[in-house]
């Protein structure tokens, strides 16, 4: 399916490896331009180029830490002079590791998660949401996790914080929906990745699911550049799980 956003511009955060990469290589093969933002500017390149290698794309380098409100309104002025974005896809890091039950969470701990999920996708939707308002079409989309909708043991640092991103995610849906920008939550569990395999059993996991195996992180990617496409013009403030089935409710 052509997704119809082929020269479009998104910025990726979170873009040097993992989930960030991978929805930043599905975007790329629907022929949007890319601005990877991540901390580490080795990395960053090295995704830069092994994309490069695949589809071409303008692909372009930005490195900040989203926990720094300097450093977001600063990319924002980069980007306001450079052409500016279209898509802005939220990946904020993971909580503190490792994970721990509510009780035994400490202070610090609690900060850290506060700063590097709530308080990181503050930053960046207070100083980059301006660059897509005025255009009549654009896209917001923050990856949480499936544990908003159904809490799991040992992730309550990750629960609580990224609910407050899909919370976020919703008032500003509410407030921006009439300039024709769509605002999003796409929430995976499940997914085999790197971290996954850290520190879970996958065999477990994925007996548990009914699908009875794991998601891959092309699945979700896919997921993501879905939301993005011209097709998912009518999908705003929701959560979109990407769990294999894990989540019980209805919604």
């Amino acid at each position: 399916m052509d997704f119809n956003i082929q020269g479009k511009r998104a910025l990726v955060f979170g873009g040097s490896s993992g989930l960030g990469l991978a929805v930043a290589q599905a975007l790329a093969a629907e022929g949007v331009d890319l601005v990877l933002g991540a901390r580490d500017a080795g990395r960053l390149e090295t995704a830069r180029a092994q994309i490069a290698a695949q589809y071409p794309v303008r692909i372009d380098c930005a490195s900040a830490d989203m926990t720094q409100r300097a450093d977001m309104r600063a990319l924002a002025e980069r980007l306001r002079g450079d052409g500016g974005i279209d898509i802005l896809i939220l990946n904020t890091a993971r909580p503190p590791s490792p994970m721990r039950d509510f009780l035994d969470e400490e202070e610090d701990r609690w900060n850290e998660g506060c700063s590097q999920q709530l308080m990181a996708a503050l930053n960046a939707l207070g100083e980059l949401t301006p660059l897509l308002l005025g255009k009549g079409w654009g896209r917001i989309i923050g990856i949480t996790s499936a544990t908003v909708k159904q809490p799991m043991p040992k992730h309550a640092i990750s629960t609580v914080f990224r609910a407050g991103v899909a919370a976020a995610l919703k008032h500003l849906a509410n407030e921006i929906g009439h300039q024709g920008v769509t605002v999003n939550a796409v929430a995976p569990a499940t997914i085999r990745t790197a971290s996954l395999t850290t520190f879970h059993n996958l065999e477990q996991r994925a007996a548990a699911l009914p699908l009875k195996r794991l998601g891959t992180i092309e699945e979700f990617a896919a997921t993501v550049a879905f939301v993005a496409s011209r097709q998912a013009g009518f999908i705003t403030g929701q959560t979109i799980n990407v769990d294999g089935g894990m989540t019980l409710s209805l919604s």
